[in-house]
């Protein structure tokens, strides 16, 4: 049997300490634990994905709870009986004891576990529900108070249509007419054209 731990936080901007802290007083080496920063809303995780393609029969995994391995009540279920049935392994859930696949393997005590797999997986999908709402909310409080949100368009530059001018004339590729305007294709385009309707 070897011992994995998953942790996961939802941004690169998220702290590990406390799911670190509590793989560390499990002594499970740091080689041994795999991590993301990314959003649980499904099971497309480089880390998590590596995880499973090492895991092997008998071997044994923990996560600090249950919403560290995803946010999606199906796709929570459906990890669970791959990881448990299909591949063999235990799951160790720390901050819930109950939801320990080592302990219990008489039928009542696989049906209190999956009881319970099935309550913390609605909350934790539920959770991401409301936060995704209360962000909706809020960027649309904010948007009537005028308060725009996105990186701030780089300024045209004073010479554009001069630039126009001489793209049009065919003494700039694309290329080199992007680079000298700091702009992507599309706003180019779109920059030149209202240039070009107000000189009418």
């Amino acid at each position: 049997m070897v011992i994995y731990g998953y942790i996961r936080v939802s941004s690169l901007e998220q702290n590990t300490d406390r799911q670190i802290h509590a793989m560390n007083e499990l002594q499970i080496p740091p080689s041994n634990i795999f991590t993301d920063k990314q959003s649980g809303k499904d099971f497309v995780r480089p880390a998590y994905q590596k995880l499973i393609n090492t895991l092997q029969n008998g071997d044994l995994l923990y996560i600090k709870s249950i919403d560290r391995l995803g946010r999606n009540y199906a796709d929570i279920q459906a990890q669970w009986r791959t990881l448990t049935k299909e591949k063999g392994i235990d799951i160790a859930v720390i901050d819930m004891p109950l939801l320990d696949t080592r302990r219990y393997k008489d039928l009542i005590g696989t049906f209190i576990s999956e009881l319970v797999l099935s309550v913390l997986s609605f909350v934790a999908q539920n959770e991401r529900d409301n936060i995704r709402q209360r962000q909706a909310e809020g960027i649309a409080t904010a948007k009537t108070r005028g308060v725009k949100f996105g990186r701030p368009p780089n300024p045209t530059p004073p010479n554009f249509g001069e630039l126009i001018k001489r793209w049009n004339d065919k003494r700039y590729d694309k290329a080199e007419i992007l680079k000298m305007c700091q702009m992507s294709e599309s706003t180019f385009y779109r920059r030149r054209t209202e240039t070009q309707r107000k000189n009418r």
